[in-house]
Protein backbone atom coordinates (compact mmCIF):
# COMPACT_ATOMS: atom_id res chain seq x y z
CA UNK A 1 0.00 0.00 0.00
CA UNK A 2 2.72 2.47 0.99
CA UNK A 3 4.72 1.44 -2.09
CA UNK A 4 1.75 2.34 -4.32
CA UNK A 5 1.33 5.74 -2.66
CA UNK A 6 5.03 6.55 -3.03
CA UNK A 7 5.20 5.35 -6.65
CA UNK A 8 2.06 7.34 -7.54
CA UNK A 9 3.49 10.45 -5.85
CA UNK A 10 6.73 10.08 -7.82
CA UNK A 11 4.71 9.55 -11.02
CA UNK A 12 2.68 12.68 -10.18
CA UNK A 13 5.83 14.79 -9.78
CA UNK A 14 7.54 13.35 -12.86
CA UNK A 15 4.53 13.86 -15.13
CA UNK A 16 3.94 17.41 -13.89
CA UNK A 17 7.60 18.28 -14.48
CA UNK A 18 7.60 16.74 -17.96
CA UNK A 19 4.38 18.56 -18.78
CA UNK A 20 5.30 22.04 -17.56
CA UNK A 21 9.00 22.05 -18.46
CA UNK A 22 8.93 20.25 -21.81
CA UNK A 23 5.51 19.54 -23.30
CA UNK A 24 3.94 22.94 -22.61
CA UNK A 25 6.61 24.36 -24.92
CA UNK A 26 5.70 21.99 -27.78
CA UNK A 27 3.16 23.66 -30.04
CA UNK A 28 2.87 23.51 -33.78
CA UNK A 29 0.50 26.19 -35.02
CA UNK A 30 -1.68 25.57 -31.96
CA UNK A 31 -2.81 22.19 -33.28
CA UNK A 32 -0.35 19.85 -31.58
CA UNK A 33 -0.39 20.24 -27.83
CA UNK A 34 0.53 17.01 -26.02
CA UNK A 35 -0.86 16.61 -22.50
CA UNK A 36 0.84 13.55 -21.11
CA UNK A 37 -0.10 14.25 -17.48
CA UNK A 38 -3.35 12.32 -18.08
CA UNK A 39 -1.22 9.20 -17.74
CA UNK A 40 -1.25 9.77 -13.97
CA UNK A 41 -5.03 9.40 -13.86
CA UNK A 42 -4.95 6.46 -16.24
CA UNK A 43 -2.38 4.46 -14.24
CA UNK A 44 -4.07 4.66 -10.86
CA UNK A 45 -4.97 1.14 -9.63
CA UNK A 46 -8.32 -0.38 -10.58
CA UNK A 47 -9.51 -0.51 -6.97
CA UNK A 48 -8.89 3.21 -6.33
CA UNK A 49 -11.97 4.62 -4.55
CA UNK A 50 -13.97 7.16 -6.53
CA UNK A 51 -13.34 10.06 -4.18
CA UNK A 52 -9.57 9.43 -4.25
CA UNK A 53 -9.69 9.29 -8.03
CA UNK A 54 -11.50 12.64 -8.20
CA UNK A 55 -9.20 14.31 -5.66
CA UNK A 56 -6.08 13.00 -7.42
CA UNK A 57 -7.48 14.12 -10.79
CA UNK A 58 -8.19 17.57 -9.43
CA UNK A 59 -4.75 17.69 -7.84
CA UNK A 60 -2.84 17.00 -11.04
CA UNK A 61 -5.12 19.24 -13.09
CA UNK A 62 -4.85 22.24 -10.78
CA UNK A 63 -1.08 21.76 -10.50
CA UNK A 64 -0.71 21.90 -14.28
CA UNK A 65 -3.07 24.91 -14.29
CA UNK A 66 -0.89 26.76 -11.78
CA UNK A 67 2.20 26.33 -13.93
CA UNK A 68 0.39 26.92 -17.23
CA UNK A 69 -1.74 29.89 -16.11
CA UNK A 70 -4.90 28.29 -17.54
CA UNK A 71 -7.43 29.15 -14.82
CA UNK A 72 -8.79 25.69 -14.02
CA UNK A 73 -9.24 24.30 -17.52
CA UNK A 74 -6.92 21.35 -16.89
CA UNK A 75 -8.52 20.75 -13.49
CA UNK A 76 -11.99 20.60 -15.05
CA UNK A 77 -10.90 18.24 -17.83
CA UNK A 78 -8.99 16.06 -15.36
CA UNK A 79 -11.89 15.78 -12.92
CA UNK A 80 -14.16 14.84 -15.82
CA UNK A 81 -11.65 12.16 -16.79
CA UNK A 82 -11.50 10.90 -13.21
CA UNK A 83 -15.29 10.77 -13.15
CA UNK A 84 -15.67 8.75 -16.36
CA UNK A 85 -12.65 6.47 -15.82
CA UNK A 86 -14.54 3.75 -13.86
CA UNK A 87 -17.22 3.64 -16.55
CA UNK A 88 -14.64 3.35 -19.33
CA UNK A 89 -12.81 0.59 -17.46
CA UNK A 90 -16.10 -1.25 -16.98
CA UNK A 91 -17.00 -0.73 -20.65
CA UNK A 92 -13.75 -2.23 -21.97
CA UNK A 93 -13.28 -4.86 -19.27
CA UNK A 94 -12.07 -8.28 -20.35
CA UNK A 95 -14.48 -11.19 -20.13
CA UNK A 96 -12.67 -12.62 -17.09
CA UNK A 97 -12.56 -9.27 -15.30
CA UNK A 98 -9.47 -7.72 -13.77
CA UNK A 99 -6.93 -9.27 -11.42
CA UNK A 100 -6.98 -7.81 -7.95
CA UNK A 101 -3.39 -6.50 -8.09
CA UNK A 102 -3.47 -5.34 -11.71
CA UNK A 103 -2.87 -1.77 -12.75
CA UNK A 104 -4.28 -0.40 -16.02
CA UNK A 105 -0.89 -0.40 -17.74
CA UNK A 106 0.60 -1.85 -20.89
CA UNK A 107 2.57 -4.35 -18.84
CA UNK A 108 -0.45 -5.77 -17.00
CA UNK A 109 -3.19 -5.51 -19.60
CA UNK A 110 -1.49 -5.92 -22.98
CA UNK A 111 -1.23 -3.66 -26.00
CA UNK A 112 -4.73 -4.09 -27.42
CA UNK A 113 -6.53 -3.29 -24.16
CA UNK A 114 -4.16 -0.49 -23.19
CA UNK A 115 -4.31 1.14 -26.61
CA UNK A 116 -8.12 1.23 -26.65
CA UNK A 117 -8.14 2.50 -23.04
CA UNK A 118 -5.58 5.20 -23.85
CA UNK A 119 -7.32 6.38 -27.00
CA UNK A 120 -10.71 6.70 -25.29
CA UNK A 121 -9.31 8.46 -22.22
CA UNK A 122 -7.09 10.88 -24.13
CA UNK A 123 -9.80 11.77 -26.67
CA UNK A 124 -12.30 12.51 -23.88
CA UNK A 125 -9.79 14.61 -21.94
CA UNK A 126 -8.69 16.60 -24.97
CA UNK A 127 -12.28 17.09 -26.17
CA UNK A 128 -13.32 18.60 -22.83
CA UNK A 129 -10.11 20.63 -22.47
CA UNK A 130 -10.14 22.18 -25.94
CA UNK A 131 -13.85 22.96 -25.92
CA UNK A 132 -13.52 24.61 -22.51
CA UNK A 133 -10.66 26.63 -23.96
CA UNK A 134 -12.64 27.57 -27.07
CA UNK A 135 -15.83 28.09 -25.01
CA UNK A 136 -17.81 27.97 -28.22
CA UNK A 137 -18.95 25.58 -30.89
CA UNK A 138 -18.37 28.30 -33.51
CA UNK A 139 -14.99 26.85 -34.46
CA UNK A 140 -16.18 23.25 -34.05
CA UNK A 141 -14.14 21.72 -36.87
CA UNK A 142 -10.98 23.62 -35.98
CA UNK A 143 -11.32 22.53 -32.36
CA UNK A 144 -12.00 18.93 -33.40
CA UNK A 145 -8.86 19.01 -35.55
CA UNK A 146 -6.89 20.15 -32.48
CA UNK A 147 -8.49 17.35 -30.43
CA UNK A 148 -7.59 14.68 -32.98
CA UNK A 149 -4.04 15.87 -33.69
CA UNK A 150 -3.14 16.53 -30.05
CA UNK A 151 -4.71 13.26 -28.96
CA UNK A 152 -2.72 11.35 -31.56
CA UNK A 153 0.56 12.86 -30.37
CA UNK A 154 -0.36 12.28 -26.72
CA UNK A 155 -1.26 8.62 -27.35
CA UNK A 156 2.07 8.07 -29.14
CA UNK A 157 3.98 9.69 -26.26
CA UNK A 158 2.10 7.61 -23.68
CA UNK A 159 2.84 4.38 -25.58
CA UNK A 160 6.51 5.31 -25.90
CA UNK A 161 6.70 6.05 -22.18
CA UNK A 162 5.04 2.74 -21.34
CA UNK A 163 7.55 0.85 -23.49
CA UNK A 164 10.48 2.79 -21.98
CA UNK A 165 9.49 2.14 -18.38
CA UNK A 166 8.12 -1.39 -18.71
CA UNK A 167 10.02 -3.88 -16.58
CA UNK A 168 10.48 -7.42 -17.74
CA UNK A 169 9.26 -9.66 -14.91
CA UNK A 170 11.45 -12.59 -16.01
CA UNK A 171 14.66 -10.58 -15.46
CA UNK A 172 15.38 -10.31 -11.75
Amino acid sequence: MINQVVSNFIRFLALVLVQVLILNNVQLNGYLNPFMYVLFIMLLPFETPGWVLLVASFGIGITVDMFSNTLGMHAAASVFLGYVRPRIIKFISPRDGYESEAVPSLKHMGLRWFLSYTIIMVLLHHFVLFFIEAFSFGEFFGTMLRVILSSSLTVVLILISQYLFIRNTTDK
